[in-house]
């Protein structure tokens, strides 16, 4: 199960060409200094957004706070099982994740 989700994140960062899949054992995306999305050992997936974004995003996905190895990713939420179809649109929020991190101070 892990495995055919790693293929889903992989396939989704690969529709965005501004960045790159990093990490062997614990999958992300960076820019800027700032990491924008996870993949945890239970294969979920969580981007990061803004405060009012976040709020917004967990409501609009009916989703919560993302959590990777038992704690809470704050600014990050979680990708809901029924968004994993629809990489086009997810490659949207994973960019909109993107320009986010990018309006941040460079680290």
């Amino acid at each position: 199960m892990w495995e055919k989700k790693l293929k889903i994140y992989d396939q989704l960062v690969a529709k965005c060409n501004q960045f790159e899949r990093k990490g062997k054992t614990m999958p992300y995306t960076s820019a800027n200094g700032h990491m924008f999305s996870l993949f945890n050992k239970a294969g979920e997936i969580g981007f990061r957004f803004s405060k009012e974004v976040q709020e917004k995003y967990i409501k609009e996905f009916d989703t919560t706070i993302y959590k990777s190895y038992n704690a809470v990713m704050r600014g990050y939420v979680l990708i809901p099982e029924n968004m994993l179809s629809d990489l086009d649109k997810l490659s949207e929020y994973l960019n909109e994740s993107y320009d986010y991190v990018m309006s941040l101070p460079a680290k």
